[in-house]
């Protein structure tokens, strides 16, 4: 079965592809460049999971 283009999925792997090629597609600077993302918007990003829950999730 063929996937239907999504406009949406497009325009992020075109993102992704441009930030790959701006770090000359090497995994090991691009890996680098989101790790400062992550230290940048820090206050985005969600907490780890002890954080958010006082108590254990129950299954």
């Amino acid at each position: 079965m063929k996937q239907k283009d999504d406009p949406t999925i497009e325009r992020i792997r075109e993102t992704r592809h441009r930030i790959s090629a701006a770090h000359n597609h090497d995994p090991q600077k691009i890996v680098e460049y989101y790790l400062e993302l992550q230290k940048k918007y820090k206050q985005r990003l969600l907490a780890d999971m002890e954080e958010t829950h006082s108590e254990p999730v129950k299954a």
